[in-house]
């Protein structure tokens, strides 16, 4: 048996659980510094919780992002003013941004792959945001909310909007798209930087 790769295993499954923990934690907080945009319906808040969850799957891989996307929405339905609507889709698109950004940098340990990586999340995250959101998480919402009053929250921007779908590839693809590229943004700013810290190595 070999004790010396036994006890670095185990050093990295520490450190990993801790890691993920601790961004876990920093997402949760993140959730809370959310503000609303004037060219989006006051319900569609933006906030930087999805920055820790990209930075997880970088550092310890897709899963670990995955995970702490689930981490933080879970912790957040304890607090949730949305019936849990709201984490759900959180959840479902965050694990799509985080998941694809990881994969594709697990093959390519660069800059570069960091940076594709999250830039086809991104796109992915608001690719599939519509039919999430079409399908799923507004039809939840309609439970506890007329239609007609959520659409209308969509008209009182831009009047032409008539349909939820048009609502949606509107308005919430491209800030989707752009959410993620703002979190890619801030990842790769200062990922270089932290990513000892989280490994272990400094």
């Amino acid at each position: 048996m070999d004790v010396t790769k036994t006890t670095q295993n185990t050093k990295v499954n520490v450190r990993l659980i801790v890691g993920t923990g601790m961004l876990s934690a920093l997402a949760f907080v993140l959730q809370y510094l959310e503000f609303p945009l004037p060219i989006m319906p006051g319900f569609i808040k933006f906030d930087f919780s999805d920055l820790p969850a990209l930075i997880g799957a970088f550092a310890y891989g897709p899963v670990a992002g995955i995970l702490v996307e689930f981490i933080k929405n879970l912790l957040h339905c304890t607090v949730t003013q949305s019936f849990t609507v709201g984490e759900l889709s959180n959840f479902i698109l965050g694990a799509i941004f985080t998941g694809t950004a990881g994969l594709i940098y697990k093959k390519n340990k660069t800059k570069k792959g960091a940076v594709i990586g999250a830039i086809v999340g991104s796109l992915a995250m608001g690719i599939i945001s519509f039919p999430s959101n079409l399908f799923v998480v507004y039809p939840a919402y309609n439970k506890f909310m007329p239609m007609d009053a959520i659409i209308g929250m969509y008209s009182e921007i831009l009047p032409s909007v008539g349909k939820l779908w048009q609502a949606l590839l509107i308005f919430n693809v491209p800030f989707t798209i752009v959410k993620g590229l703002v979190s890619t943004l801030i990842t790769v700013l200062i990922y270089k930087r932290i990513s000892p810290i989280l490994k272990g190595k400094n």
